[in-house]
């Protein structure tokens, strides 16, 4: 399978590379420095504070179970 490499767009074939996706060990760490820095990010899930139920409607943490008594 040939495809560019993310980083510097080379030529790269999953057959010859031991380093596929990438062309080389270098391209392949700088990639890794890319994540370890940050400059990727994987999104999560979106939601707006009005999706989230009301502070009235939500169980209070601080209120004890019912089931469990304290000795």
């Amino acid at each position: 399978m040939v495809h560019q490499c993310p980083i510097c767009r080379r030529p790269t074939d999953s057959d010859k590379d031991s380093d596929f996706p990438f062309c080389s060990e270098r391209c392949r760490l700088a990639d890794l420095g890319n994540w370890a820095a940050e400059r990727y990010v994987v999104s999560g899930p979106s939601f707006d504070e009005d999706d989230e139920p009301d502070a009235a409607s939500r169980p209070n943490q601080n209120e004890a179970d019912p089931d469990e008594s304290e000795f």
